[in-house]
C-alpha cells in the first residue's frame, strides 16, 4: 500500500511540474514567444516528463519547427542520453508528417527506439520500413542494437547480409563487430575482423586501430599491440592524436615497462596542442607512472597553453597528487581552487577527503568538511558518505551512522547520488542489532528516498521489532507486497524470537 501511494504521488508531483513549466513557457509574452525551442525542451530533464505537450504549444503558437533546429534538439538530447525524450521529438517529426525522413533520420529513430522500447520494437520497426529506406544507415543502426544487447548471432547473421547487399562500405559496421567482442570478452576475435575489413576494401579509421591495440593490450601481447601502432603510424589517410599513444602508454605502464611507457608520453604529448581533457589524461599517467616532476611540468604548461582551467582539471591534478599520497601538496592546491572558482563543486574538496580517508586520516577529513560548512557551504551527499565509509574503515559504527545520516540529510544537493551497497548493509546490520524502533524506521525512512526498499531495510526494522517485542507480520507481509522474498537470514533473525 506504501508503495503505490508513493507512485501515486511521484506521479501527480510529475504532472504538476509539467502543468508549471507549460504555465512559464506559454504565459503569452513576447520574451518567451522569441526563446527557441530547445531552451522550452531543455529543463524537462526528469524522463517521466514529455515533452510533446512543449512541442505541441510551441506549434500552437504560430511558431515554425525548423527541421534543422529538430535534427540540432535530437542530436544533443542523445549526446545527454535523454533518450525518451529525443524519440518524442523524433516521432513528432514523423507523425506529423513535417518533413520528408532522411535516411540518417530514420536510423537515429531506429536506435533512440531500441534504447527505449527494446529490441523487440526496434526489429519491428525495422521490419516495417519499406526496401527503399531499407539501406546502410538503417542495416547499421539495427546492427549497433544488436551489438549494444551482446547478440553475437545475430549481429554475425546481420553484417554477413549487411556485406552480400553491399551496405558495409564503410568502417563503422566492422567497428560494431569490434565492439561487440570487446564487450562480449572475445579479444582473439578482433584482429581477424581488422584483416576481413581490409579485405574488403574498406579502410580502418582511427577507432578500428585503437580497439585492436586495446586488444591486445588486453591480452598483454605488446609486441603485436606495437606492430598494430606502426602500421596505423605508416597509413597515409590515418591522422595520428594523443588519444592512441595515451592507450598504448597505459598499457606499458601497466606492465611496468617504465622505458617504453616514456617514449609513448611524450609522443602523446606532441599532439596535445591546447587539449585540455589530454593534459588531464597525460597528468593521470604519469601519476600511475609515479613520476611527480613531469606530473607538475604538465600542470604548469596546461596552464600557459588552455586558456582557462575548470574543475575538471583541478580535480584530475588533485586526484594525481592523492595516488601518490602527496597530501600537503593537494591542499594548497585546493587553496588555490578555492581563490580562483567561481562556484563552489564538492567534487573538488571531495578528493582531499578521499586522500585523508586513505590515509586513515578520517577524523582530519572531518573536521576539513566540518570547516567547509562553517565557511556557509553546503556538502553533497557523497562528502559525508565519504567520511562514513573512512569511519566504516576503523569500524567505528556510531560514527558511521551519525555520517549517513548527515548524508541522506543533503541528498536534495545531488539526486542521483546513491550510497556505497557495502556501508549501507553494514549501517543497517548495526541499526537493526544496537539502536530503538524509532531510529531505525527514521533511518530506513531517509534510505528509502535515494534507493528501492530491499531486504536488507526489512531485516534492520525486525530486528528491532523483535528486540523490544513488537509482533513482525506486519513487516512480513510489507515485504510479500514489496515483492521481496524471505531468504536463510530471516528465517535466522525470525528463529530469535
Amino acid at each position: 500500500m506504501a508503495s503505490a501511494i508513493f507512485t501515486i504521488l511521484k506521479r501527480n508531483r510529475n504532472l504538476t511540474e509539467n502543468a508549471f513549466l507549460l504555465r512559464s513557457y506559454t504565459s503569452g509574452t513576447q520574451a518567451s514567444t522569441r526563446k527557441n525551442l530547445y531552451s522550452r525542451i531543455s529543463p524537462l530533464g526528469d524522463p517521466s516528463l514529455s515533452v510533446v505537450p512543449v512541442l505541441d504549444q510551441w506549434v500552437q503558437q504560430g511558431m515554425k519547427a525548423k527541421y534543422i533546429e529538430l535534427s540540432h534538439i535530437i542530436r544533443d538530447l542523445r549526446r545527454r542520453r535523454r533518450y525518451k525524450h529525443a524519440l518524442e521529438v523524433s516521432e513528432r517529426m514523423r507523425s506529423k508528417e513535417l518533413y520528408v525522413l532522411s535516411p540518417a533520420d530514420r536510423a537515429v529513430q531506429l536506435d533512440l527506439i531500441g534504447r527505449v522500447h527494446g529490441l523487440d520494437a526496434a526489429e519491428s520497426y525495422f521490419e516495417n520500413l519499406s526496401d527503399q529506406e531499407k539501406n546502410e544507415k538503417t542495416y547499421g543502426a539495427l546492427l549497433n542494437c544488436y551489438v549494444r544487447e551482446g547478440l553475437i548471432d545475430k549481429s554475425l547473421s546481420l553484417m554477413q547480409k549487411m556485406i552480400e547487399l553491399g551496405f558495409a562500405s564503410s568502417s563503422l559496421s566492422y567497428n560494431d563487430i569490434m565492439c561487440l567482442y570487446t564487450h562480449t570478452g572475445l579479444l582473439e576475435k578482433i584482429p581477424d575482423v581488422l584483416l576481413e575489413m581490409k579485405k574488403n576494401g574498406v579502410s580502418p579509421d582511427n577507432f578500428s586501430y585503437r580497439i585492436c591495440i586495446n586488444s591486445y593490450g588486453l591480452r598483454s601481447d605488446l609486441n603485436s599491440m606495437e606492430k598494430i601502432l606502426d602500421e596505423m603510424e605508416s597509413q597515409s589517410f590515418i591522422s595520428m592524436d594523443w588519444t592512441t599513444y595515451a592507450m598504448v602508454a597505459n598499457f606499458y605502464i601497466k606492465a611496468g615497462a617504465r622505458e617504453k611507457s616514456l617514449i609513448y608520453l611524450k609522443k602523446c604529448e606532441q599532439k596535445l596542442d591546447k587539449d585540455a581533457l589530454g593534459y588531464n589524461h597525460l597528468i593521470s599517467l604519469y601519476a600511475s607512472a609515479g613520476d611527480k616532476d613531469e606530473m607538475m611540468r604538465l600542470w604548469a604548461l596546461q596552464k600557459t597553453m588552455c586558456k582557462k582551467l575548470i574543475n575538471r582539471d583541478y580535480i584530475t591534478m588533485l586526484g594525481s597528487l592523492v595516488k601518490l599520497g602527496k597530501l600537503e601538496e593537494t591542499e594548497e592546491l585546493l587553496k588555490e581552487w578555492e581563490s580562483s572558482c567561481q562556484f563552489y563543486d564538492f567534487r573538488v574538496p571531495n578528493v582531499l577527503l578521499i586522500g585523508y580517508s586513505l590515509k586513515g586520516l578520517i577524523e582530519k577529513a572531518e573536521a576539513f568538511l566540518e570547516e567547509i560548512i562553517r565557511k556557509g557551504k553546503t556538502p553533497s551527499p557523497n562528502s559525508w558518505a565519504i567520511i562514513a565509509a573512512g569511519y566504516l574503515d576503523k569500524q567505528n559504527m556510531e560514527k558511521t551512522v551519525e555520517c549517513m545520516k548527515k548524508a541522506l540529510s543533503v541528498r536534495g544537493e545531488n539526486k542521483g547520488w546513491r550510497p556505497k551497497p557495502t556501508v549501507v548493509s553494514s549501517v543497517l546490520s548495526w541499526l537493526g542489532d544496537n539502536e530503538n524502533i524509532e531510529d531505525v524506521e527514521a533511518f530506513v525512512s531517509s534510505l528509502k528516498t535515494v534507493i528501492p526498499v530491499d531486504r536488507e531495510m526489512y531485516h534492520a526494522l525486525i530486528k528491532a521489532y523483535i528486540k523490544v517485542g513488537k509482533e513482525v507480520d506486519c513487516l512480513l507481509q510489507s515485504m510479500k507486497t514489496d515483492k521481496i522474498d524471505a531468504d536463510e537470514e530471516t528465517a535466522k533473525i525470525l528463529s530469535s524470537r
